[in-house]
């Protein structure tokens, strides 16, 4: 070594060990203690960490990048705290590198947002940048919400019937804030009150969804961040050594015995506590840090080593405060953010404006006045929803699915009846009442349970019968239908009818749930789906144009028009009447069922050939408007016979389509696709996926699957033997083919290609039957 060099190499040493020195006396908890025991002549070695070293010169060997290992080390063990840095130091550095090994980003991108995390620090400075944004988003909205909720209703209220059975407990009490302004020990409570209720939290939903044995430890670990060094600490320990002001966030993490103060890339969901909260909307002060929060967590999530079992482009930020509570959702792709290191937080803020996703849930109580979570509110409700997801990022899809859990429901509720010796009142699966009449008083009365003749019998339920005739509001007309059969689709009763003034032509007719006294969360969740959800889906299909015969078409919606004299009080309104607003759907064609036709025996390989060529005609024309289907089974494809020269297939059921990136699909066991069930989304294959289940099981038994790992398995062993292609194969060999197709596209971002097959198709049946087949463009 020339002696230049070895100058070189001293100054640089010496600039270590001040550097080490200067960390010591800065380090709010004194926690960073390095011996060093042997110098290399080229570097710096630290024998005190040999199984670092050793794990570090294994990853060395196999992936032969001994040149950005050096740096990593050097980077890791001094560098973030370098004084030629502008910036305070970072722990994203030494996240880099450890963990479950994945295919790993290249060297210099990796380093280059590295570097960009070290000099984006300053929240105050970047929410400073996100004022004209935040100006521009909030105009022409006075009191509405800015920003749309992550969470649908319907989704909270299913998850609020999977935690039936599930325990939660904090038994460290969020202080009063009416002795708020009073009392110093009040923000220091508050931390440990959020921090306990984060892990009540983690715990339960992990005991309950995800853990394996009875005993099995949680994986994750809660800690407050200190924001001068950005690291996590317990808030014990923090309060202990007078830190509470430099506390700025408390955050879920992977639980690390070798990172006792968290890395960023291992941050689940972070909390924010802040005074105030409980307003409509975040101010921008609030919003502006949750937004820099996540960011710093997506950067760290890209170039990780780990392995994320779903996208890591998605962080969830809570915001609280010592009553109230919401979520804030972030979602982007920071591949296309600008790492400038010389303008950072003016290339973020430019990322927020163009390229992030940000939703805000509406702010809900949390705590009561003693302190106690009010688990199965809204507001504390929708907090651990996030934290569910948060967690299904990192652990990919629960053994116990909300949907097998909250399937429990209806079977406690008839339980609750047993045990209180009550009969058939009425009510529905979710222990409602249905179309019933029912007379409150507002006094006080007292009950005699001896007195038998004083009981009140329920006046009957409307039972729509054969011969009945129902009558449907519109915004333009009134129109009345006459039942002419009642079906059931398995779980949800619908209807055949004729219209009143059309008596020879037959509509599918669908009745919703009447509007209650009681919570819009407690109607039933199925039936909106059914109907109102499915409305929405069909006349949005109309406003695009979509026009296939292989679709269902909307003939009628409104409400129902009920006997009596209505006496809402406008328009949108209701009275008192049970039945006022019951929502109605009707639809065209009308057809039978696939599940009947199996059932009796009359779907054979020439009406598997037509199914498929007709609901992949369906599936084309709702694609080209961005809409997948999301739940084909049996029950939603009927066979058109009546009034028509050749009998085809229409794909119904539409309430579970997916529209945009919230709307989810349902889950079904037998018949979702490998990717809705282990993501909860679908992919361009999806519903072709879903196609081939159908098919393949109208010819076969159905496996008993209990829970999705199950059903992810059978999947496995299914398409890896080959057994879907060869069954299917005894049917046709155009159907073999197509299965083998979408079996390539599976869990992938490539289109189906529509038009190729919809013509093989058309070809198979036309050549072995001489039929003509329509094929929607």
């Amino acid at each position: 070594m020339s002696k230049g060099c070895r100058q070189n190499q001293d100054k640089k040493q010496s600039k270590k060990f001040r550097c080490r020195e200067t960390e010591s006396d800065q380090q709010p908890f004194g926690e960073l203690k390095l011996l060093v025991t042997d110098l290399d002549i080229c570097g710096v070695v630290f024998t005190a960490h040999t199984t670092v070293m050793r794990e570090n010169l294994q990853r060395k060997r196999e992936d032969d990048e001994e040149s950005y290992r050096e740096q990593r080390l050097d980077e890791e063990d001094c560098d973030s705290h370098s004084s030629s840095m502008e910036a305070k130091s970072s722990p994203d550095l030494e996240s880099i590198g450890s963990g479950t090994t994945t295919k790993r980003s290249s060297g210099s991108r990796s380093r280059t947002r590295r570097d960009f995390l070290t000099r984006f620090t300053d929240s105050e400075r970047f929410t400073e940048n996100l004022q004209d944004w935040f100006g521009s988003v909030s105009e022409n909205h006075d009191n509405k919400p800015v920003f749309e909720p992550p969470f649908e209703l319907v989704e909270l209220q299913k998850f609020d019937y999977a935690l039936e059975g599930v325990s939660f407990q904090q038994l460290t009490r969020m202080p009063n804030a009416v002795y708020a302004s009073t009392s110093t020990s009040v923000e220091a409570n508050a931390y440990l009150a959020v921090e306990d209720f984060l892990h009540a939290a983690v715990k339960s939903l992990w005991e309950a969804f995800w853990s394996q044995e009875e005993e099995e430890a949680v994986p994750f670990s809660v800690g407050c961040l200190f924001s001068e060094n950005l690291k996590f600490y317990q808030a014990e320990k923090a309060l202990a050594l007078g830190r509470l002001d430099g506390l700025s966030a408390t955050g879920v993490l992977l639980k690390n015995p070798r990172h006792p103060h968290g890395k960023w890339d291992h941050v689940l969901e972070l909390a924010l506590l802040r005074p105030e909260v409980g307003s409509r909307q975040p101010s921008l002060p609030v919003l502006g840090e949750a937004l820099f929060y996540a960011l710093r967590v997506l950067i760290s999530r890209s170039v990780s080593r780990l392995d994320f079992s779903q996208s890591s482009n998605c962080v969830f930020v809570l915001l609280v405060d010592l009553q109230y509570g919401g979520v804030v959702k972030v979602e982007g792709d920071v591949s296309k953010l600008d790492y400038d290191v010389n303008n950072v937080y003016d290339c973020a803020m430019e990322w927020v404006k163009n390229h992030s996703k940000i939703s805000v849930s509406p702010i809900d109580r949390i705590w009561n006045k003693l302190g106690n979570a009010n688990w199965r509110d809204i507001g504390a409700l929708q907090v651990v929803f996030a934290t569910y997801h948060s967690i299904v990022q990192y652990f990919g899809p629960p053994r116990h699915s909300i949907e097998d859990l909250a399937a429990d429901h209806s079977s406690r509720v008839h339980s609750r009846r047993q045990e209180r010796q009550l009969g058939d009142s009425g009510l529905n699966e979710n222990g409602m009442f249905r179309l019933q009449q029912r007379t409150m008083s507002p006094e006080i009365v007292e009950v005699h349970e001896e007195e038998e003749s004083s009981k009140v019998e329920p006046e009957p339920l409307m039972k729509l019968e054969v011969g009945s005739v129902l009558w449907l509001e519109d915004s333009n007309y009134q129109k009345g239908y006459q039942i002419n059969q009642v079906l059931t689709n398995g779980t949800l009763p619908y209807h055949i009818a004729s219209p009143v003034d059309e008596a020879g032509k037959s509509v599918f007719l669908y009745v919703g749930s009447p509007p209650s006294q009681l919570e819009p969360a407690l109607e039933d969740m199925n039936l909106w789906y059914q109907v109102q959800r499915q409305t929405k889906m069909l006349s949005i299909m109309r406003q695009r144009g979509l026009s296939s015969k292989y679709l269902p078409q909307l003939h009628g919606s409104g409400r129902i028009i009920h006997p009596g004299q209505c006496q809402k009080p406008s328009s949108g309104g209701r009275c008192d009447h049970p039945w006022c607003g019951t929502p109605i759907l009707v639809t065209t064609p009308v057809g039978e069922t696939v599940s009947d036709m199996v059932n009796e025996g009359r779907f054979g390989p020439e009406e598997a050939i037509r199914c498929c060529h007709d609901c992949l005609s369906a599936l084309s024309s709702s694609s080209s408007a961005g809409i997948r289907h999301g739940d084909i089974r049996p029950e939603n494809v009927v066979y058109v016979t009546s009034g028509v020269r050749q009998p085809y297939f229409v794909l119904i059921g539409w309430g579970h389509a997916v529209l945009e990136d919230r709307d989810r699909p349902a889950m079904n066991l037998h018949f979702s696709s490998t990717y809705a069930l282990q993501e909860g989304k679908l992919c361009a294959a999806s519903d072709a996926e879903s196609l081939i289940y159908m098919l393949y099981f109208c010819f076969g038994d159905l496996p008993e699957l209990d829970s999705v790992e199950g059903a992810l398995q059978w999947r496995e062993t299914s398409w890896s033997k080959r057994l879907i292609q060869q069954k299917l194969g005894d049917v046709s060999t155009i159907l073999k083919a197509f299965s083998d197709y979408v079996d390539s596209l599976c869990g992938t971002p490539y289109p189906l290609d529509y038009g190729i097959w919809l013509r093989r198709l058309k070809r198979n049946l036309s050549e072995d039957h001489g039929k003509e087949i329509e094929t929607s463009g």
